[in-house]
């Protein structure tokens, strides 16, 4: 195995056309050099004719499918010795520029499948491609500028990658065309003049990129007046609503060619919009940018990439030869996100051992069309801790990417249909759902239909394979489920915190009365009602009830310790009232079964005694103010007993 962006000695392989050297498709390879087509992917045997480079070349990206093809050639692993520290691969973690990426010799995992995938069906005058965050759309959007800018010379960007062994699609395409690329990332604020501005800004931007187009002389007094208020933030709203149709309009005149143009993250305007309360006018706004995708003679194609895939009618209304590439769409599976033989790969290529169970275990289940895939930016996170301390953990990197408030607001939802099916998922399980791909920001609370679907559409859940499901679906439903344990570990943060600020809330008084008098069947009867409150994970395992239990007390002006070291043990809740001197001692047991409550409660009775969890403070409390309970739970069922 081997590592890109590692140096290697070139191997001498005798043949009946004399030695040759096995090497990738070089940046900066001596045109003409490569005589042999033998072998059709991304190396060649070459004439050792490289003086300039000595006896050592750069290997660059793409290496999976270099060293799967020396193997089926037969070569094995050893036609490249290894010179240098495999695990020392420059990652590219917060990285999306591809030129970025390539001209610095950063760890690329070769993608540009996507540019032949799409012109396969370049007629297609506007393609919306869908995932959910984190899964490299916007890395994607700068390859195909990179490739398609008719202003940019990519050819050594491109050099040993798939892409570039398909000469003729190159010669056609490659800086080719008038390309404009803009990101709606930034477009965002607490009102809509604060979004508003934000989106100027990113006009502006993009509109002085191309200053050239009023600097020749070509365009109208019209169009140069309008332009030049466009790149100096100052623009009119009707100018801002039609910039894409001016700017299209003029690259075309100027380079008498048709444009590409390439919007990312077309939907956190109104996504953002739709949180703060200002839907309605970015809405309007975002459908008069989008009519440049409208019957635009100017235009070649469109790419346009965001979570959702908003209603047609709300912002791609009459656009022509539309087509839309789901994460339920098979065709570009394999273009985000990393397939499990590319994993392996990273994996190798980082000399990283005993690793590969738990990052699948962590970050891989997404079911994309019929592909499963991993999410990139949590695997490239993972890999680059583990090179620099080769026992960490698994991380939970998603989680400061948001505020994960599809989730939050999910569960303020939740009702007693909602909460079952949460704890199906949470426990492992799966629920059968039907899912609507074309979904409004404004009515994804409508319905608890649209709510299931947007946890889908945005990579909170994922879609069961049909081999994965032992039952036959009603029609147009799907087999939903938490593709791993970094989402699973997502929606238990988002029910506790939920539980925390809602259980301060509860009127528990008559619970803390009955505690503070030994009313054991009170108690009972308390805690079981709030059971029934909760959204439960873990499959009620006894971490859940120690939460719920510290959760019950926290915030009601005690002081609560979980798990704390006490007498010979640790206790798992104890309840602290030191205004009035007293003390609650719990030791929680779950059961096994219903019929087991009594006898978990007499167990954990015995542990507060074995381990004499009352003895440190025998000082501080009166005997008859220190309570000392034993609590069993099964489910959403409880039993308590004190000590006598």
């Amino acid at each position: 195995s081997f590592s890109p962006h590692r140096l290697y000695s070139i191997i001498l392989c005798k043949s009946a056309q004399g030695y040759l050297g096995i090497v990738s498709a070089l940046v900066g390879c001596p045109q003409g050099s490569v005589k042999n087509q033998k072998y059709s992917r991304l190396f060649r045997p070459i004439d050792l004719i490289f003086p300039e480079i000595n006896d050592k070349i750069k290997v660059h990206w793409g290496c999976s499918i270099l060293l799967r093809t020396m193997r089926k050639s037969g070569l094995g692993s050893n036609a490249l010795e290894r010179s240098g520290d495999m695990n020392n691969l420059e990652i590219p973690v917060g990285t999306s520029d591809f030129a970025e990426i390539r001209q610095n010799g950063y760890y690329y995992v070769d993608k540009t499948v996507l540019i032949s995938e799409l012109l396969k069906t370049a007629s297609n005058k506007v393609t919306l491609i869908t995932r959910p965050r984190r899964f490299g759309k916007s890395l994607g959007m700068s390859m195909l500028e990179n490739f398609f800018d008719i202003r940019k010379d990519s050819r050594t960007l491109f050099a040993g990658l798939e892409i570039s062994q398909n000469k003729a699609l190159c010669d056609e395409w490659m800086n080719q065309y008038p390309t404009i690329s803009v990101s709606f990332s930034r477009v965002f604020g607490l009102n809509y003049t604060k979004a508003y501005d934000m989106l100027t800004m990113v006009i502006a931007d993009l509109f002085n990129k191309h200053l050239y187009l009023i600097q020749d002389g070509k365009g109208t007094d019209f169009e140069n007046s309008t332009f030049k208020h466009l790149a100096d933030g100052c623009a009119s709203e009707k100018e801002i609503k039609s910039s894409f149709l001016l700017l299209t309009g003029m690259m075309q005149n100027y380079y008498k060619k048709p444009v590409i143009l390439l919007i990312d993250e077309y939907d956190v305007p109104v996504e953002k919009a739709n949180n703060n309360g200002y839907y309605a006018e970015m809405l309007d706004t975002m459908k008069s940018l989008m009519q440049a995708l409208k019957d635009n003679q100017a235009l070649k194609f469109a790419v346009v990439t965001g979570c959702l895939k908003i209603a047609k009618e709300s912002i791609f209304t009459g656009t022509n030869n539309f087509v839309s590439e789901t994460i339920m769409s098979s065709r570009l599976s394999e273009c985000f996100g990393f397939v499990q033989c590319e994993v392996n790969q990273i994996l190798a290529d980082a000399g990283i051992e005993g690793k590969a169970e738990m990052m699948k275990k962590w970050y891989d289940g997404y079911h994309f069309g019929s592909v499963d895939v991993y999410c990139p930016w949590d695997v490239m996170c993972y890999v680059q801790k583990l090179m620099t301390d080769s026992n960490a953990q698994p991380d939970n990197f998603w989680k400061n990417t948001s505020d994960n408030a599809v989730i939050r607001s999910f569960i303020d939802y939740a009702g007693a249909s909602i909460t079952k099916k949460f704890e199906t998922l949470m426990d492992g399980g799966y629920i059968v759902q039907k899912v609507d791909e074309n979904l409004t920001y404004d009515y994804l609370h409508s319905s608890e239909e649209n709510l299931w679907s947007m946890l889908y559409l945005t990579g909170y859940l994922t879609r069961l394979r049909d081999d994965e499901i032992g039952e036959a679906l009603p029609e147009d439903t799907v087999a939903l489920k938490i593709p791993n344990r970094e989402i699973q570990e997502l929606f238990v943060t988002e029910v506790s915190k939920w539980f925390k600020e809602n259980a301060s809330q509860w009127n528990k008084n008559a619970l803390f009365e009955a505690v503070w008098r030994g009313d054991c069947e009170r108690i009972t009867g308390e805690v079981s009602t709030l059971l029934r409150r909760t959204i439960s994970y873990h499959d009620y395992g006894e971490d859940f009830y120690h939460a719920f239990l510290s959760g019950i007390f926290a915030g009601a002006g005690y002081q609560v310790d979980s798990n704390k070291e006490h007498g010979e043990g640790r206790s798992d809740v104890v309840v602290c009232d030191t205004i009035n001197g007293r003390v609650a001692i719990f030791e929680a047991k779950r059961a096994m079964t219903l019929g087991d409550l009594e006898s978990a409660c007499d167990k954990a009775l015995r542990q507060i005694d074995q381990r004499m969890y009352a003895k440190d403070f025998e000082d501080e409390y009166d005997s008859d103010h220190i309570h000392c309970y034993g609590i069993a739970f099964y489910k959403k069922r409880c039993f308590v007993k004190k000590k006598d």
